[in-house]
């Protein structure tokens, strides 16, 4: 039994939950997500008496309901592990550790591809879908059927990221203004694969996922990474393909962004987009009220809990406030769900985390 969560005041499963508010209609509550650095949430499962390993019991203990459900792959080793790194087996980007006063992160780093031309990217090995077991998806849609089941996240797609790990960011940059015929191709290598693997699972799971996240980086604090126009020469048709295929099967789709990314919106829901991710507070034309007024009668929204704000640097109280000042913007007419901005950081305080669950649980009603 969560101490955080109202069980007896639920009328509805979170599957049930999320549907709803990704219809923009009132749910029984606000759905609520997390996501943490390893730092804060080892300390939170402490404060429950929870196992180091115990994801589930936490997320029971905060009354989280989203959990993302993916393939295990079961393929060869393509991309080998490297001293003092940490080596992505699949797609082969690279971390080093970085400490800081609070723990410390992977960032990354070597960006292997950054003078590749077409003969050394069509080397670079990517996964087949035939190396996924998916057979037990599922079994585990069935096991887990309540939750608000997902498939992908912010990396799914996450052309721009995605690229400048293994390219450096001043060549994907340049590639968005004038074509790169060798990173232009792995994108479309990288695309294939993706669709390929998300076709199987989704077909594999017989209907049991809630949605689909994919993801793409497009603002800065201040503004646009990229011109629109380049948006929807570069990136929009081929964020299209995913679309197309999840709707192929009947399901909503959520798209994140960092930073200020809603110039974008009204092309995101044009394609078919139901829900926008992220939704940094402080990011110019990111603002609750703003996001609400704007785009509110056509997209629904998952974020808008920063974690830059009170939930590292403020009082439990001022948390509390921030929360409900939140909710009271982003509830009406339904359609929203509770979400740290990002993962929530090593210097936020246990006592902190648990106020924000604690207030969207105590305000976060419709009935």
């Amino acid at each position: 039994m969560s101490l955080i969560r109202n069980e007896k005041r639920e009328v509805m499963t979170s599957k049930e939950r999320v549907q709803t508010a990704f219809k923009r209609c009132k749910a029984d509550r606000v759905p609520v997500n997390y996501f943490a650095n390893p730092g804060i949430d080892s300390r939170l499962k402490k404060h429950f008496g929870l196992k180091t390993d115990d994801n589930l019991g936490l997320m029971d203990k905060l009354g989280v309901d989203f959990l993302g459900i993916e393939p295990l792959y079961t393929g060869p080793e393509l991309h080998p592990q490297i001293p003092d790194r940490r080596v992505n087996k699949l797609w082969g980007m690279r971390c080093r550790w970085i400490e800081h006063q609070c723990g410390g992160y992977w960032d990354y780093c070597d960006f292997p591809l950054k003078y590749a031309d077409m003969e050394a990217v069509e080397r670079w090995p990517l996964p087949n879908a035939e190396g996924f077991h998916y057979k037990r998806l599922n079994e585990l849609c069935k096991e887990y059927k309540d939750y608000a089941l997902f498939y992908g996240g912010a990396g799914l797609v996450d052309i721009m990221n995605g690229m400048g790990m293994l390219f450096g960011t001043e060549r994907v940059y340049m590639a968005m203004a004038d074509e790169d015929n060798a990173l232009m191709r792995l994108i479309d290598r990288k695309i294939e694969v993706q669709l390929e693997i998300m076709r199987r699972s989704l077909e594999a799971a017989e209907g049991n996922y809630t949605f689909v996240w994919i993801g793409e980086d497009l603002g800065t604090q201040r503004g646009p990474l990229i011109s629109l126009s380049s948006y929807r020469e570069v990136l929009k048709p081929r964020h299209q393909k995913f679309i197309n295929l999840v709707r192929s099967f009947g399901l909503p789709v959520m798209i994140h962004s960092c930073g200020s990314s809603s110039w974008a919106f009204n092309d995101m829901a044009e394609m078919g987009v139901d829900v926008v991710d992220t939704l940094q507070p402080e990011a110019t034309n990111m603002s609750p009220a703003y996001l609400k007024s704007a785009y509110g009668d056509k997209l629904a929204f998952h974020g808008c809990i920063s974690t830059a704000g009170p939930l590292s640097f403020g009082t439990e109280a001022e948390l509390e406030k921030y929360v409900k000042n939140t909710l009271d913007i982003m509830m009406p007419g339904g359609g929203y769900s509770m979400s740290p901005t990002h993962s929530i950081q090593d210097n936020s305080p246990v006592e902190n985390v648990i106020a924000l669950y604690k207030a969207t649980h105590q305000y976060g009603w419709y009935i």
